[in-house]
């Protein structure tokens, strides 16, 4: 009452509202506000728009958006202006919902406020479809120009992962500020698209014209860190000491990720250490720079501090104290990790269960990643990714893509990273009509502008057989990074094609992107599966010399590969011997392999003596030996090494083929009985076998075990896996058509030479896919020349 009373004996109407305002925008609680509100209504303020407009602001700011609601629904004439503060606190489905009121319900028209509020809400649903509409009216009604609206339609396309419209809409806006340029490259970032974030960047800083601010420097950071680009980032460093940036504590926290990022975790330190008072977000990035870099001991030390101080920790503490990227030896601080989690009840933020998730995947503890993700009660699409690609690089392609048919039942939507963990997962296992699946969902998805989606693209049809689609993604694409031209290259050199993977390399060094070590590792792998043997040395060369890059134990073997298969034994024992660094299982094992093709026993016991020494418990290489043996009809010394390996407890991974009728995939194993169409197909077999035989085939019983009869050699060897596989796809399939078949191990002699013959007697043309490589039959001969 005493307030009311000198409310009314001080202020004139228009005093007394300045008076509610100036008290509204000093109320720091909730009851603060009630009590403002009371008083409002005692002095006949409940319908003036503009004490309202402010109490309802100040509302949503203390997130009381119920409250601000039923105010709003008790003024019987809002304004427009009342409307777009509505609008924008809801910042959801309520703020479509009114937007459509507004529309529909009244004589207001919406402006260039409405607009950036209600699409910025958009963002928020699953149905991009509504943003898309908003943009829509808003061009009709003349807004298509605004720079605020056109900074809340680029900010919306890219959190909807439409990259392709976001930068139309960017590059059409007649005028820009830094907010929308910041929103550019944020959204470019959060989309993985780094190496267009940077480009945008640099285009900013062209235009002159635009001023840069603090949260330009903290945008653009993320990125220069997952591109490496150390260098730049100290560029970037200079310009924000020259502007009077780099003081800020969210500017150094972002330069701390960076120099750790980078691998320069001292740098980083020296970073940390300027911060006089670091928040939580500088300490969570250090102790994450610590993590990443392998130093766990000092992130678990810094996280104690931390808890010391009183500080209470947060999801993004612990997701960068769990040793994601440096997994191995540390299970028990996982665990350790995960306890205190459990105990602290942050076990429920989705992105600490995902984190585990990863790790736990990464220490292949399947089960315990399960576990963890079964138990979630939020499965966030980053939850589902983790588990499904988890599954994929465990090897566990069957359970990936079970998984993700589950996350489609489940009615979440699938994101670009989601797409490229299924795709690899296709691509493992040769499943292309789910691959071709996942294409059409991509393209309904509008992820094919996505970097990353395009490319796992190019992969998966280049690893299922399919490299003209392959080519034909990569031609299509406007970007491309060194991934995308490796993932191109590689497919060549798996289908054999040689020369046209150094045409493509010449084609990668004129665009400007750098070759990397996967590109070389990928050239020579080209060259050795179609016997270009000169045309590896020069790329090894060129690699060294040329690009100053340090070969790695995987270059120096598949150097050996492409002189032992082309039969230069001598030369690439020599090569093995004069290597700088000591030889390892990866050269040697390729120089056995060389000398089971090529029948040469003597240097395969040099090897062998090697291989055995440096990996005893790698049941291939007895294999290969035992073999070479055979080969030579030496056969006690091929039952003296299959001994060895049976005292040794050492098992062989057991062959299989894949083959897909439809969208069904039919595995076979060598005399396998359980399909049910087994009669079929062993009717089928037999009736090729005749016709082979007639044709002047004969059955290659070398490496079979010798202490079982010739007949019984030839019978064990006519039901492989990958003969049974084709027979069935015989049977299956119309005259004509095309059979793709995917075998887990390199194909043998005898399979080969039978494939050839089944291709040329059905007229088929028959792709195989082994460890190794592709083999296109057709008309009785092989893509590979024999050579593989």
């Amino acid at each position: 009452m005493l307030m009311k009373s000198a409310i009314t004996s001080t202020y004139s109407p228009t005093g007394s509202r300045n008076f509610f305002l100036n008290l509204l925008k000093k109320s720091t609680t909730l009851s603060h506000l009630t009590q403002t509100h009371a008083q409002i209504i005692l002095n006949d303020f409940q319908n003036d728009i503009s004490t309202i407009t402010k109490l309802t602001h100040r509302l949503f700011d203390l997130k009381a958006t119920s409250y601000a609601r039923h105010l709003f629904l008790s003024i019987p004439n809002p304004d427009l202006f009342l409307f777009n503060v509505l609008i924008k606190g809801f910042s959801n489905a309520h703020s479509i919902s009114l937007y459509t009121h507004l529309r529909k319900c009244t004589h207001l028209k919406p402006d260039n406020f409405t607009y950036a509020f209600a699409i910025a809400s958009a963002s928020t649903l699953s149905d991009e479809k509504v943003g898309i509409l908003l943009h829509q009216h808003a061009v009709v009604d003349g807004y298509g120009s605004d720079l605020f609206v056109g900074t809340a339609v680029v900010d919306f396309y890219l959190k909807n992962w439409r990259i392709d419209l976001a930068r139309k809409v960017f590059d059409k806006m007649p005028v820009r500020d830094t907010v929308s340029w910041n929103s550019m490259i944020s959204g470019l970032v959060r989309n993985c698209c780094f190496d267009d974030a940077v480009w945008v960047f640099e285009r900013m800083l062209k235009d002159g014209g635009i001023p840069l601010d603090s949260t330009t420097v903290a945008a653009i950071l993320p990125a220069l860190a997952e591109l490496q680009e150390l260098t730049l980032g100290m560029e970037v460093q200079c310009l924000a000491i020259k502007l009077g940036f780099h003081s800020y504590v969210h500017v150094l926290t972002g330069f701390i990720s960076l120099y750790s990022k980078c691998g320069d975790i001292e740098a980083a330190k020296l970073l940390f250490g300027e911060i006089r008072r670091p928040d939580l977000v500088s300490y969570n990035a250090m102790i994450s720079g610590y993590t990443s870099n392998g130093e766990s001991g000092c992130s678990v030390r810094l996280f104690k501090q931390l808890l010391g101080s009183g500080e209470k920790v947060n999801s993004s503490t612990i997701v960068g104290l769990i040793p994601v990227f440096h997994p191995f030896g540390y299970l028990s601080l996982t665990d350790c990790i995960h306890g205190f989690c459990v105990k602290s009840g942050i076990l429920s933020q989705p992105s600490v269960s995902t984190a585990l998730t990863t790790v736990y995947s990464r220490l292949n503890e399947i089960k315990s990643a399960r576990l963890l993700f079964n138990e979630s009660l939020e499965k966030t699409p980053a939850s589902w990714n983790a588990m499904i690609s988890g599954y994929t690089q465990n090897g566990l392609t069957e359970a990936a893509i079970s998984l993700f048919q589950e996350m489609q039942r489940s009615k979440v939507s699938p994101n670009p990273v989601t797409v490229t963990s299924i795709l690899s997962a296709c691509a493992q296992l040769g499943a292309l009509s789910l691959g071709k699946w996942v294409h059409s969902l991509v393209k309904s998805k509008n992820f094919e502008s996505n970097m990353y989606v395009s490319t796992a693209l190019i992969d998966m049809y280049a690893k299922c057989g399919g490299i003209s689609e392959a080519r034909e993604m990569f031609d299509l694409m406007v970007g491309k990074n060194v991934v995308t031209w490796n993932a191109m290259i590689s497919g060549y050199g798996l289908h054999g094609q040689g020369q046209d993977a150094l045409k493509l390399f010449s084609e990668m060094s004129h665009s400007g992107v750098t070759p990397n070590g996967v590109t070389f590792l990928s050239l020579l792998y080209a060259c050795s599966h179609a016997g270009l043997v000169e045309e590896g040395e020069k790329i090894f060369q060129s690699m060294i010399h040329d690009y100053h890059y340090k070969p790695l134990p995987e270059h120096y073997a598949c150097m050996v590969d492409i002189l032992g298969r082309a039969g230069q034994l001598e030369k690439a024992l020599k090569f093995i011997k004069e290597m700088p660094v000591e030889p390892g299982a990866a050269e040697w094992g390729a120089l056995l392999g060389a000398c089971v093709i090529h029948k040469d026993k003597k240097i395969a016991c040099v090897a062998s003596e090697k291989l055995f020494e440096l990996d005893p418990e790698s049941v291939g290489y007895y294999v290969l030996l035992s073999n070479l043996y055979s080969v030579e009809r030496n056969y006690r010394l091929a039952a003296s090494v299959r001994q060895d390996v049976k005292k040794r407890k050492l098992a062989k991974t057991p062959g299989c083929t894949l083959i897909e009728i439809g969208e069904t995939p039919h595995v076979f194993t060598s005399g396998d009985q359980s399909h049910p169409q087994a009669s079929a197909i062993y009717a089928m077999l037999e009736k090729l076998i005749r016709k082979m035989k007639e044709a002047g085939f004969q059955t290659e019983i070398d490496t079979a075990l010798h202490d079982v009869e010739e007949e019984e050699k030839e019978l064990m060897i006519n039901v492989h896996s990958e003969k049974l596989a084709i027979a069935f796809g015989l049977i299956a399939t119309d005259p004509g058509t095309e059979i793709r078949i995917f075998k887990n191990l390199r194909v043998c002699v005898d399979c080969h030479t039978a494939t050839k013959f089944i291709s040329k007697i059905t007229e088929r043309v028959i792709v195989v896919r082994d460890a190794n490589r592709f083999h296109h039959f057709k008309d009785g001969l092989c893509s590979c020349g024999d050579y593989w």
